[in-house]
C-alpha cells in the first residue's frame, strides 16, 4: 500500500529521476516508489561497487542508462515516458574529481542540464522540475551567517562553479521559456548541505572513506579536519525536494531557489563528525593528513529559514540520530549484508509524524 504523504500528489504520477543510480537518487527512487509513483530513472551505470541502487533491487523502477550529454537520447526518453514531474539529480558531484577532469564536470553539470531543459521544452506532460544543486553554489563570504538564497553565486573549484552555472541556467530557462502565461512548467532549484547515510561508496567523501578504512582495519588520513559543514541525513533534503515538488504542483509562486540544511547544532567540523561517528563504530580511526590539497571552503553554513517559513519544512533528525543511523546501516551491511534503507525511511516518517509536520498529514 502506497504511503499517503505530501498530499498524495505523487501517487500514480509519472516521475522521472535523473541520477537515480547515485547515492541521493537511489534513496529518492525508493521513497517515490513507496509513495506509489510510476518511477523512471535516467542515469549512467553506478560508478561504485557495491552500489545502493543495485542493493535496493527496485525492479518496478524503469531503469534507463542514458548520458545527459547525449541530447538525442534525453529527448527520446522524455518523448516516450512523458513524465509529469522531474527530479534532476544527475551530476559529476565530486570536488576533487572536478579538479582532475573539469571538462567532463562542466559538460555534465551544465550542458547536461541544458539538454534536459531542451527536452522538457517540447514535452507537454512536464509540469514540475526540481533541480538539485548544492550548498557550494555560493561565493565565499566572511562571517558566521548562513548562506541565504539571495546571496551571490560563485564557486572556487570546477564542481562548485559548474553548479553555480546550473543555477543560472535554471533561472534563464525559467524566465526565457517557462514564464509565459500559457506555460505550465514550474522550475525550482534545491541547495542542500553535506549529506550522509547508508549506501554511499563514492570516492573522496568522508563517511565512505571512513567506512572503507574501518572495514580494512586502517586509519584514515583526514584533510581539513577543522572544516565546518552542514551535515544532514540524506532523507532530510529529499523530504525537502518532495515537499517542494508538491507545492510547485499546485502553485507556480514556489518556483525559484531553496536551501535545505540542518540546524546550527548539525553544522560541525570534520573532526567532530568523525569523533561522534566513532562512538557508534569503534573500528573508525583517523589522523590528520598535512599534505597539500586543492582549495575547499573552510566553513559552509546554510540558512533554511525560507523553506521553514514558506514550505512548512524542517529538519527532523539531529546530528546524533543521523550519525547513529548511518553507522548502523554500514555496520549491519558489513556484518550481515542487511540493507536497512526501508527501515530508515520508515523511522524517519514516524518521527516526522510525531512532530506533526504538514507534509505527513
Amino acid at each position: 500500500m502506497a504511503l499517503k504523504l505530501f498530499g498524495n500528489i505523487y501517487a500514480g504520477r509519472r516521475v522521472l529521476v535523473t541520477g537515480h543510480t547515485g547515492f541521493k537518487g537511489s534513496w529518492l527512487a525508493l521513497w517515490l516508489r513507496e509513495l506509489g509513483a510510476q518511477v523512471a530513472g535516467l542515469a549512467l551505470a553506478p560508478d561504485t561497487s557495491p552500489s545502493h541502487w543495485s542493493l535496493l533491487n527496485l525492479e518496478d523502477v524503469t531503469d534507463h542508462r542514458v548520458d545527459l550529454r547525449d541530447r538525442q537520447a534525453v529527448h527520446q526518453i522524455l518523448d516516450v515516458y512523458r513524465p509529469e514531474i522531474v527530479f534532476h539529480l544527475a551530476a559529476q558531484p565530486l570536488v576533487r574529481r572536478s579538479y582532475r577532469d573539469p571538462i567532463t564536470t562542466f559538460a555534465s553539470n551544465v550542458m547536461g542540464l541544458v539538454n534536459l531543459f531542451e527536452a522538457v521544452r517540447v514535452c507537454p506532460s512536464v509540469r514540475v522540475l526540481v533541480n538539485a544543486t548544492t550548498d557550494k553554489v555560493y561565493a565565499d563570504h566572511v562571517g558566521p551567517e548562513g548562506y541565504r538564497e539571495t546571496d551571490p553565486l560563485g564557486g572556487h573549484d570546477p564542481y562548485s562553479s559548474s553548479k553555480a552555472c546550473a543555477e543560472l541556467v535554471s533561472d534563464c530557462y525559467r524566465k526565457s521559456f517557462f514564464s509565459a502565461p500559457d506555460s505550465t512548467v514550474r522550475i525550482a532549484t534545491a541547495r542542500a548541505g553535506n549529506v550522509i547515510g547508508g549506501g554511499d561508496w563514492a570516492e573522496d567523501r568522508l563517511v565512505p572513506d571512513l567506512v572503507r578504512a574501518a572495514i580494512s582495519r586502517q586509519t584514515l588520513k583526514v584533510r581539513n579536519p577543522d572544516a565546518i559543514r552542514p551535515w544532514q541525513h540524506v532523507l532530510e533534503p529529499l523530504s525537502g525536494y518532495l515537499r517542494l515538488g508538491q507545492c510547485l504542483w499546485s502553485d507556480a509562486s514556489f518556483a525559484g531557489a531553496w536551501n535545505f540544511g540542518p540546524g546550527a547544532a548539525s553544522e560541525i567540523s570534520v573532526r567532530s563528525l568523525t569523533s561522534q561517528l566513532g562512538l557508534h563504530w569503534s573500528a573508525l580511526h583517523i589522523e590528520t593528513d598535512d599534505a597539500p590539497h586543492p582549495h575547499e571552503a573552510a566553513t559552509l553554513r546554510l540558512d533554511a529559514g525560507k523553506a521553514v517559513a514558506q514550505l512548512a519544512w524542517q529538519p527532523i533528525w539531529s546530528i546524533e540520530t543521523a550519525l547513529a543511523r548511518t553507522a548502523a546501516w554500514y555496520r549491519d551491511f558489513h556484518e550481515s549484508g542487511r540493507v536497512d534503507s526501508t527501515s530508515d525511511l520508515t523511522a524517519y516518517i514516524a518521527d516526522a509524524r510525531r512532530l506533526g509536520l504538514e507534509w505527513v498529514a
